[in-house]
């Protein structure tokens, strides 16, 4: 029964296989064109959005922060003596081993020890020389030490910004604090304006760092940056983005509920930045027995520290935390008798 396939019948196969694989290409490239044909326009503009998003995503940081503004923040950051107050430049390491700049400014000798110290994180734009005005009254009229922080790219500090790195820039300072022994480690207050409240609540939230800060104050801040995009861009679109599409998210709406230590949240009802409805938001998410809302009607964005009653009115805060108020959601009053019954703070100005 053996034999062979005659050539010709070879050929014949072959030329069959070539014209159904043909006939099969044929009516897929009818398809593809029939499809394209008919949403067409739904395929480009699909490619158009994720186009424009994926360049939104690649650019967020360089619309959130802005380290070279004004001109030259980047290469110089005013000192603390130009404002007569006693300080120490300190590059601290992250743990990601990128270099940050800080100044510590202390109180005198004989009462650095004994003094609450402030850690002090700033805005989104230029450096943290731009806030010595702030901490002359911080330093002369709540007596306390100043820890100023420079986030990674900015002022003399290596790197580049990013939500994370400014998470692990605000761990290095509490962890430079607990190197020192010439501090009070029990009274340690973390503050934060604007972009600085963000971190300051992402910090004061962590669980390893919670029990080593005594009060917090933000000042200005926002819920998150996805609401702040629909507020400063206007585009009804954003409510429909999911999450990932943000780079940077700050999502401090949510780690306020996780909050206990005693909060001060400062809010300038004339901020044309930040609605001040957003501080109001914050304050009442927070999960503290001990909690705050300080509300300044003219205070602005950037100035609310400058009018009259501020410092008085942190004073009065803090003096209650330190006899450890039991009463929730107790009331800030600018009352002389309160603050000349607590010797640190017997001498605060009005501004």
């Amino acid at each position: 029964m053996g034999g062979y396939v005659p050539f010709s019948r070879l050929t014949a196969i072959f030329f069959r296989m070539v014209l159904r694989v043909w006939a099969y290409s044929g009516l897929v490239l009818v398809f593809c064109f029939l499809l394209y044909y008919m949403y067409g326009g739904i395929f480009a503009v699909s490619l158009l959005f994720f186009a424009v998003t994926g360049i939104l995503y690649q650019v967020q940081d360089n619309l959130l922060f802005n380290p070279e503004l004004p001109t030259h923040s980047r290469v110089y950051v005013p000192i603390p003596s130009m404002f007569n107050l006693p300080y120490e430049s300190i590059m601290a390491r992250t743990s990601d081993g990128i270099q940050i700049h800080m100044y510590f400014i202390s109180q005198t000798k004989d009462k650095q020890r004994s003094a609450p110290t402030i850690i002090f994180f700033h805005g989104n734009a230029g450096n943290m020389g731009h806030r010595l005005q702030n901490c002359v009254g911080f330093y002369h009229n709540l007596q306390c030490n100043i820890l100023l922080v420079e986030y990674r790219g900015y002022g003399l500090s290596e790197g580049s910004p990013s939500e994370d790195g400014l998470y692990l820039d605000a761990k290095a300072s509490i962890d430079y604090l607990y190197t020192r022994n010439d501090i009070c480690h029990s009274e340690i207050i973390v503050f934060g304006r604007s972009l600085g409240g963000a971190v300051a609540i992402d910090l004061a939230t962590r669980e390893e760092y919670a029990g080593k800060i005594w009060c917090l104050m933000v000042e200005n801040t926002f819920t998150s940056i996805p609401d702040m995009a629909k507020v400063l861009l206007g585009w009804r679109i954003l409510q429909y983005f999911p999450l990932f599409f943000y780079k940077n998210k700050f999502l401090s709406y949510q780690k306020v509920s996780h909050l206990r230590i005693p909060t001060l949240f400062i809010s300038g009802l004339a901020d044309t930045l930040v609605p001040p409805r957003m501080m109001q938001e914050l304050h009442s998410s927070c999960s503290s027995v001990r909690k705050q809302i300080l509300q300044i009607p003219t205070g602005t964005h950037n100035e609310t520290w400058q009018l009259q009653g501020y410092y008085r009115s942190l004073a009065v805060f803090l003096g209650s935390c330190r006899i450890k108020s039991t009463v929730s959601d107790f009331d800030i009053k600018i009352d002389n008798e309160k603050t000349k019954n607590n010797g640190l703070w017997s001498n605060v100005q009005t501004i």
